[in-house]
């Protein structure tokens, strides 16, 4: 609720007041003898320092300047405050004049510093109304004399006065609020208008007369901040709090990112972090909470504060000292008998308190001491036998003097946990102290960290780094993703879809849920995690285990595997290690570049495609053979291939391929000691890369006909070569029983004409035909085609008709028209291949 109270003028002074549309025609003039204002918090009222209005507001020109009552509290009391002029205050908000409480907001504190207004505190930590400091009569006098040319201190505003009535004092701020509603209208001070008004949300009876004039309170939804925890309304509150100057340590970090000390992964991160860099504000690093770091700062009272009692004791210090211990004064009390406004601003001194911030109570006491020195050099009075310790809070005796002794007592607060993380690049690490650890791990290669914490963590690291240690903590900082669920929605336990990693490890492995997050960050995207994904790479994982081992099966690791790079004879192994050696510069230049998700695609096709599907089909004529040479060349070589991709793995699946290398064959080190593999000086053989190639290219152009053909798996079809020269035909020849093996053929042979009833498969140096007239039944298999493709046209059409409509996008969930977008792709895909198969079949007759 917002309420409309009236604030009257000083001495009952009043003003014309007049109020225009936006054509400048007057549509309201009244003499008002009060300034209206609108408030959610009425109980604030009572800590009020001025009405603030805009400039340009001409309804309130005439009295800017001049003073208006607080309209609550006892009325021989009440305060008056100025109307002042500021930028903050919205003209055509509410009645665009504002209350200023700067000790319970945070836009009313930055207009009290610019105006120089008292910020006077209402409520204890517990959000009840104080019952603390001076009675209410006594603090609105000396808040009066404020007004008067007073100078004050945040002391005595945040502590000492406390403008709660007494009637108010103890209550919790809602039962607060009601009782200065009650009073406030009971006194005629709350603005009116008709229970018809719109503003109020009031719902009027047959009975209510709509015209009546009723309190103007306005129903507004408004957003306040809640506690996560106990979700009660949290009440802002000026308090004593330790800061850091955080701008002038932010210079340095934001330099060295400008000069390249430190980059960003993806780069476009730098721009957050300059941002919130360039206009950062003081940091405040102290916390009342019962765990951290405690905050490194002892407390002591103040000599200057029985300067006065000295001279009456003649100068004798310890006497002195003595008699007030002894007497039990509050020294505190005993600074106003002389003036030692000099001496408090030569020592920092303040309310009798001076502070002492050391590393350690070691430094700590050896400042208090050496402040004890020099107060009473200054004073002239000899060095007593006061001795500095330290006792709890607790036990502290004010003034800091007890029996000979100096106390200090340590602040409670605790270090802010971003402050004590910020430190962690050097302190997990033996710092202050220089040791081995710290010269040899500070600076990092690389922070991996989440985009929502480069303020609170990554720029403070920096900026402590280079403080502390005159070095950046890291060298790269590579901001990864967000894991979001399969729809692109971030998890969240009140919507149920939170994947628990752990339980996806239980069922599909670490290496598997490993895997799948790497092959899906790419640099700037979210992560859209689905358990399908996860599957297949656990499928991935097996893929290789059944590669290791049919290549134990096969005799490759009955010796050791070699060293080096293998110098191979046949076409096949020639090819294999040209194809690692090209993985290993992908997989060396990605994770360069931390893309992770490159790597891992590399890795994927290589270890599946290339080494699991092909190479070792590939290689079985030449294991499985009579030639020994021929063998043993294979063998070695597979062994080679197999554990550079164990090893360019590694990173990515960790677990599966440790323990592949430990049982093929006796290391001399675990995989992940083992050194990365340098193929920087291989090149892949051209001749053997085409060769290859070709053959590959032939096998999957025929394997993708017999599925468009639906040609029975278990019918071997002729295959006749066209178009061809004469290298052709011998790379044909050469490699004939292994494509008639991959591609279930009866017959490999080259002619100058196709035969007929033959399907074409165009190859670049030649054409492969497959006759299947006498295979299929060609009438059957274009009905079949026919009825397929007619429906995923059909499917197209709707799905492009649905993404069409205006309607649809601006109503469905993101998740929604992504998924109808990712089905038209595919349909899209899927008609493709049909309409090419129904072409082929054209060629039938």
């Amino acid at each position: 609720h917002m309420w409309h109270f009236k604030y009257p003028l000083a001495g009952g002074a009043t003003y014309e007041y007049v109020e225009k549309d936006e054509d400048g025609t007057v549509t309201l003039r009244e003499t008002r003898d009060y300034i209206s204002i609108a408030t959610t918090r009425p109980e604030t009222m009572l800590g009020d320092g001025a009405v603030a209005v805009h400039p340009s507001d001409e309804r309130y020109a005439p009295i800017v300047g001049q003073l208006c009552e607080i309209p609550v509290g006892p009325k021989e009391h009440r305060r008056l405050i100025p109307i002042i002029t500021d930028e903050y205050p919205d003209p055509d908000f509410g009645s665009g004049a504002v209350k200023i409480t700067g000790a319970h907001d945070f836009n009313d504190y930055a207009v009290a510093k610019r105006g120089n207004i008292p910020c006077y505190r209402l409520m204890d930590t517990k959000a009840a109304m104080r019952t603390d400091g001076l009675s209410y009569e006594e603090s609105a006098k000396i808040a009066s004399e404020y007004l008067e040319g007073r100078p004050w201190d945040p002391y005595e505003t945040d502590f000492l006065i406390n403008l709660v009535p007494d009637e108010y004092r103890g209550l919790d701020r809602y039962e607060a609020r009601k009782r200065v509603v009650e009073q406030i209208t009971a006194e005629g001070l709350a603005m009116t208008t008709k229970a018809s008004d719109q503003r109020l949300g009031l719902k009027l009876g047959e009975d209510d007369d709509p015209e009546a004039l009723v309190p103007m309170v306005e129903s507004n939804k408004m957003t306040v901040p809640k506690g996560d925890r106990s979700k009660v309304v949290i009440e802002p509150m000026l308090t004593d709090q330790w800061f850091v100057d955080a701008a002038n340590l932010a210079k340095p970090a934001l330099e060295a990112v400008r000069d390249g000390q430190t980059t960003f992964a993806p780069k476009n991160w730098e721009k957050t972090y300059f941002q919130w860099l360039e206009n950062i504000e003081p940091w405040c690093i102290s916390r009342q909470l019962w765990w951290g770091h405690q905050v490194p700062v002892w407390y002591g009272g103040c000599i200057t504060s029985i300067r006065g009692q000295l001279k009456a004791q003649g100068d004798d210090f310890e006497n002195a000292i003595s008699i007030a211990v002894a007497r039990g004064d509050d020294v505190d009390q005993l600074q106003g008998l002389s003036d030692c406004s000099s001496i408090d601003e030569r020592f920092g001194e303040e309310n009798g308190v001076i502070s002492f911030c050391a590393s350690s109570l070691d430094e700590a006491k050896a400042k208090a001491s050496q402040y004890l020195d020099d107060k009473l050099d200054y004073l002239e009075l000899p060095r007593s036998a006061l001795r500095v310790e330290e006792c709890d809070a607790k036990s502290y005796v004010d003034g800091g003097l007890a029996d000979g002794r100096y106390i200090i007592v340590r602040d409670e607060d605790v270090l802010d946990t971003w402050f004590s993380s910020a430190l962690w690049p050097f302190s997990t690490l033996g710092w202050p102290e220089e040791t081995a650890e710290l010269d040899r791990y500070y600076k990092t290669d690389v922070l991996i960290t989440g985009f929502d914490i480069i303020f609170f963590w990554v720029a403070r690291m920096m900026m402590m780094g280079l403080h502390f240690k005159d070095e950046v903590p890291f060298k790269d900082v590579y901001v990864h993703a967000l894991v979001r669920d399969k729809h692109g929605k971030k998890m969240s336990k009140s919507l149920g879809n939170v994947i628990d990693p752990l339980e996806l490890i239980d069922e599909y492995g670490a290496d598997a849920v490993r895997f799948t997050l790497a092959s899906m960050a790419a640099m700037g995207r979210d992560i859209k995690l689905d358990t399908g994904r996860v599957a297949g790479y656990r499928n991935f994982g097996t893929k290789l285990w059944n590669a290791a081992r049919f290549a134990e099966m096969n005799g490759c690791y009955e010796t050791a595997p070699p060293a080096t790079v293998p110098q191979p004879s046949r076409m096949i192994n020639k090819w294999i290690i040209g194809e690692t050696a090209r993985v290993a510069a992908s997989v060396d230049e990605t994770l360069a570049a931390y893309r992770f998700n490159d790597a891992a695609g590399a890795l994927y096709a290589h270890i599946w495609g290339t080494f699991c599907d092909w190479y070792v089909e590939l290689s079985k004529p030449l294991l499985q053979g009579d030639d020994a040479e021929a063998k043993a060349e294979t063998q070695a070589v597979m062994a080679w291939a197999l554990d550079q991709c164990l090893t360019l793995l590694h990173p990515l699946m960790p677990f599966v391929t440790e323990e592949l290398w430990g049982a093929l064959a006796t290391r001399a080190k675990p995989l992940i000691h083992a050194e990365w593999p340098d193929l920087s000086a291989v090149a892949p053989d051209a001749t053997a890369e085409a060769e290859i190639g070709w053959v590959i290219a032939a096998v999957e152009g025929i394997r993708s006909v017999r599925a468009e053909m639906n040609v029975p798996a278990s019918a071997k079809i002729e295959m006749v070569l066209t178009g061809h020269n004469a290298p052709t035909a011998m790379k044909l020849l050469r490699n004939a029983p292994l494509i008639q093996r991959l591609a279930r053929l009866s017959e490999c042979a080259v002619a100058e004409d196709a035969p007929e009833g033959s399907v074409t498969v165009p190859m670049e140096d030649c054409t492969i035909n497959l006759p299947l007239a006498g295979v299929i039944d060609v009438a059957a298999e274009k009905a079949r085609l026919t009825k397929a493709r007619d429906k995923v046209a059909k499917e197209v059409k709707g799905l492009e008709g649905k993404l069409l409509n205006q309607g649809f996008l601006a109503k469905a969930p993101e998740h929604v028209v992504e998924e109808q977008r990712e089905r038209l792709t595919a349909a899209e895909a899927e008609l493709d291949k049909l309409n090419a198969a129904l072409a082929r079949l054209a060629g039938l007759g």
